[in-house]
């Protein structure tokens, strides 16, 4: 009788159902848009304006033409150079900021947090006209580090703004017992602070390199030669006065969305791994 009692499936409550079924409808909704993009970027041109939800055969040359004749394979490495180096710099320098705003605290220490959160309030579209004045006079336009100076300034306040909080919740007596142990400051801040500030450091990673990544105006109006552009402005070069090439404009859409998908499926291991790590024995 018990082994039948223990072999015994458990009920699913009908509120469970419930809530896994609108789960699945929102994801659907979510996702509808984006299964859209990827079928309008394997019509054919002469079925773009074809009333079925499907076409009658994929093109899947659309992507290879789209790569092939026109600059977007220039535009992917300039985005990912970019991201990626915005992303760096903006740590290097958010990660003293914020570890020295969090362990010390000094005079103005809360002023200093209100002018770092009240600079994100700026729009880039605000300082657009100063910033290519600027770099027009020291003579760097069309400069792929032009975009990454600009790109890692416009994310920095976040980015230390999200550390001081993650930082400040970690117990200084970690750090001092490890000191004690016979760890410097920065043994220290490398060995403890860091392993369990790592969702804060992953939460700014994705925040500054997803910002750069889709940054468009800065782009547009700093880099004028194609080439040197970044794949938000290539993709708009698809978008003539006249006509729309709807097909182009969804392939490169979906070739500037692949490398964000790769690295939320990379990320999201980073941020579980963060919550254990740097744990005391």
């Amino acid at each position: 009788m018990a082994r039948q009692m223990s072999s015994a499936k458990p009920r699913i409550r009908p509120r469970t159902l419930i809530v896994t079924a609108i789960a699945w409808l929102l994801a659907a909704l979510f996702l509808l848009p984006y299964g859209e993009m990827v079928i309008t970027a394997l019509r054919p041109a002469d079925e773009l304006r074809d009333p079925g939800y499907l076409p009658h055969h994929f093109a899947w040359s659309n992507f290879v033409n789209v790569w092939r004749d026109s600059t977007l394979g220039d535009n992917l490495k300039v985005t990912l150079l970019v991201a990626a180096s915005s992303t760096l710099l903006a740590l290097l320098v958010a990660l003293p900021a914020a570890y020295y705003t969090a362990r010390v605290r000094y005079r103005g220490r809360k002023y200093f947090l209100l002018l770092v959160l009240v600079t994100q309030m700026f729009q880039p579209t605000s300082l657009l006209v100063g910033l290519y004045r600027e770099f027009f006079q020291f003579g760097m336009l069309n400069s792929v580090w032009t975009l990454v100076l600009c790109n890692a300034a416009f994310n920095l306040a976040f980015a230390i703004w999200i550390l001081t909080a993650y930082i400040g919740s970690i117990p200084v007596e970690l750090e001092e017992a490890a000191m004690i142990d016979g760890l410097g400051r920065f043994g220290a801040l490398r060995r403890v602070v860091l392993p369990l500030a790592m969702p804060g450091v992953v939460t700014a990673v994705i925040f500054t390199f997803i910002s750069a990544w889709n940054e468009f105006v800065m782009g547009l109006t700093l880099s004028t030669v194609p080439s040197s552009q970044p794949l938000t402005v290539g993709i708009n070069s698809f978008i003539g006065d006249y006509t729309v090439q709807w097909n182009y404009l969804f392939a490169g859409s979906v070739i500037a969305i692949l490398p964000v998908v790769v690295l939320f499926a990379f990320i999201e291991r980073q941020v579980v791994s963060g919550l254990t790590a740097g744990s005391v024995k």
